[in-house]
């Protein structure tokens, strides 16, 4: 279901004429807001050790509970993109960042509580402190190094970083 499908009422008024502009936007026709379903900030982390392997997690919860994934997840209000995928290895792997570089990003549609979030997933290539003290947590049931060449893109459960994975392949 597209997000635009759940909002019936205008955030500023309570309108019920708040009826769908366009793809990406409702407008109330009572007051004039015009509100934008606008991606989310999502990211992913490339941590690689020292035997060109990359580290994997298989995820905890839904989307795609189960599956293989990349260390990351959404950018919280105020925080910079290098913070938040900072934050989110360090929950998902006990692991300290010291070096976040931007790769590239891309679109994505995370599935999530009926409605279809759209994100944009911003990869970095992260470098950390002392790899002896991974753990798997919160949103990661485990953790685990593959080769690089062992990588099997279709085992990771969400499009973006099956498509990230090529792209990171493709770039080494």
């Amino acid at each position: 279901m597209h997000p635009l499908e759940k909002f019936k009422y205008c955030p500023i008024c309570g309108s019920s004429h708040f009826d769908i502009s366009n793809e990406k936007s409702r407008e109330c026709s009572n007051c004039g807001f015009k509100y934008y379903a606008n991606p989310s900030s999502a990211t992913v982390a490339l941590i690689m050790n020292e035997n060109d392997e990359l580290l994997v997690v298989t995820r905890a919860k839904q989307p795609a509970q189960g599956t293989l994934d990349l260390p990351g997840g959404f950018v919280d209000m105020g925080e910079t993109g290098e913070e938040g995928v900072i934050r989110e290895v360090k929950e998902e792997t006990n692991l300290d960042v010291v070096e976040a570089r931007y790769l590239f990003s891309l679109p994505n549609i995370y599935h999530y509580s009926g409605i279809d979030i759209h994100t944009l997933d911003q990869f970095y290539v992260c470098t950390v402190k002392d790899l002896s003290v991974m753990k798997a947590a919160d949103d990661a049931a485990k953790a685990q190094w593959i080769p690089i060449k062992e990588i099997k893109t279709e085992l990771f459960g969400l499009r973006s970083v099956r498509a990230g994975l090529h792209k990171f392949i493709d770039l080494r």
